[in-house]
């Protein structure tokens, strides 16, 4: 390629990277290209003159050959990086990546991770993934690949290390906090199919639903979700509360979120965006129609990394008082960007707006704050730390008098079932006495919704709601 040619390459590229998309995130399009102001002719082609001098410098100074191809795409990825860390620069792999996640199929680890001051940190393992099975946790310190270091090394190239025929081993060092020394993973790649919604029914009548990311049909797998559940207490008299979970949920497309806050909300404004041209302004709206519930008590749970379209769900679901935000403040990630396809195999990430809630309140660097502010409780630190259940109530005592009268054959059986009852308390205090520290990679449960804090307080507070409704009703 020569110089004249890698030039005018360069200078068309600038100008297409000047456009804003007027899409929402991860939509793909082609860029039209404006014709630019003649008055921003000059320094461009000034500014350009420049680069074209330092590419020509590299090119026939620096002391081994380099691809000019690998010199441009390095200038391009510097450019993005210089705008925010979410804008960025997308090269063949990248942007394949991209177009797989949205459609929730790929390969790899299973692995969400981020990159600050140099230090690769794990956002979170997807669920059913080889990072997950293998107890990779969040905050944990990315610093090995196949025994190499990574510090000091990029996200994209450390994300290729990861990358790999299905099937293959890699192994992956961390740092965890408490633990001392690097900890070791030897996993296998595997393809990676995300099943976005997970539910079930918690404490007989409430309906538990995790989404963990927001991808193609993930509000047509939330639905299926709730009318099964529904389906499954009809008998026992419905359901009466959900439990959406969205913490660790890193986002994904905006049109799910849009549809999956329609499931619960009868209309209004979803999500509303503030961009560069205050006339430019995007507003998403409610679904009218579709299945909905729209009475049954709610509480969304969020944390630390919740971001993006699972904040633009919380928000539009608090500002309508539609459910109770639980949990700890979100991450923050209110811009908006857009994929713009340069040719077939590149593109770019922009930021190009910000997002605000129904209420206008915008989330990008604040989050959301929920409304009832649960910290997340260590597992295991939460269930040495329970109480057992200690007192002796007059059922406990020897002959005591029953409620009723018995006759013998019930009576039998109240002591059969009182021994029984007794016989469990003692083994359970037993094992209490005699429980050993589990090591630490058989601390790695697989996620229990009943046996989790905040979703048992999520539980507690909705049946609270559903007495206080009862007693509401009764004195009116």
């Amino acid at each position: 390629m020569s110089l004249h040619s890698v030039f005018t390459t360069l200078f068309f590229l600038c100008l297409s990277l000047n456009v804003f998309a007027q899409k929402n995130s991860k939509e793909i399009k082609e860029i039209k290209v404006p014709a630019p102001k003649i008055t921003e002719n000059r320094s461009r082609f000034e500014q350009l003159e420049l680069f074209n001098k330092v590419l020509h410098l590299v090119e026939t100074q620096y002391y081994r050959p380099v691809s000019t191809e690998k010199l441009i795409e390095g200038a391009l990825k510097g450019m993005m990086d210089t705008l925010d860390p979410h804008s960025a620069f997308l090269n063949k792999d990248f942007f394949e990546k991209m177009q797989n996640d949205t459609q929730g199929e790929f390969g790899g680890l299973g692995l969400e991770v981020t990159q600050r001051e140099g230090v690769i940190y794990i956002i979170t393992p997807i669920d059913d993934t080889p990072a997950f099975r293998a107890g990779v946790l969040p905050k944990d310190k990315l610093v090995e690949i196949n025994h190499e270091p990574i510090v000091g090394m990029s996200l994209e190239d450390s994300m290729e290390k990861m990358r790999g025929k299905i099937g293959e081993k890699i192994h992956l060092g961390v740092v965890r906090e408490g633990y001392e020394g690097i900890k070791h993973f030897n996993l296998v790649r595997e393809l990676i199919k995300v099943k976005p919604v997970k539910s079930e029914i918690v404490g007989d009548h409430f309906a538990y639903i995790r989404l963990t990311q927001f991808q193609k049909r993930s509000a047509e797998s939330m639905e299926e979700a709730m009318k099964a559940l529904k389906s499954k207490t009809e008998k026992n008299g419905g359901l009466t509360g959900i439990i959406l979970d969205l913490r660790s949920n890193p986002g994904g497309l905006l049109d799910q979120a849009v549809d999956v806050s329609s499931l619960f909300l009868k209309e209004g404004i979803v999500v509303s965006t503030e961009s560069r041209d205050p006339q430019n302004k995007d507003i998403r709206y409610v679904k009218k129609s579709g299945f909905k519930d729209l009475t049954t008590p709610m509480v969304v749970l969020i944390n630390g990394a919740s971001a993006s379209a699972s904040e633009i769900v919380a928000g539009a679901l608090q500002d309508y008082k539609r459910a109770v935000i639980m949990g700890s403040q979100s991450f923050g990630k209110g811009s908006v960007q857009t994929v713009a396809q340069l040719d077939k195999e590149t593109g770019v990430k922009l930021t190009i707006a910000q997002y605000m809630t129904p209420k206008n309140r915008k989330i990008q660097a604040v989050g959301i704050m929920p409304d009832v502010t649960i910290e997340d409780v260590d597992q295991d630190e939460f269930e040495k730390n329970l109480r057992q259940d200690r007192y002796i109530r007059e059922k406990d005592l020897r002959n005591h008098l029953t409620a009723m009268i018995e006759n013998t054959s019930e009576k039998k059986q109240r002591e059969a079932d009182e021994r029984v009852e007794r016989l469990h308390k003692m083994q359970e205090l037993e094992k209490r006495k005699t429980k050993k520290k589990i090591v630490e990679d058989e601390l790695f449960k697989t996620f229990k919704a009943q046996e989790d804090y905040q979703v048992l307080q999520a539980m507690r507070y909705l049946q609270g709601y559903n007495v206080f409704k009862e007693t509401k009703t009764l004195n009116k």
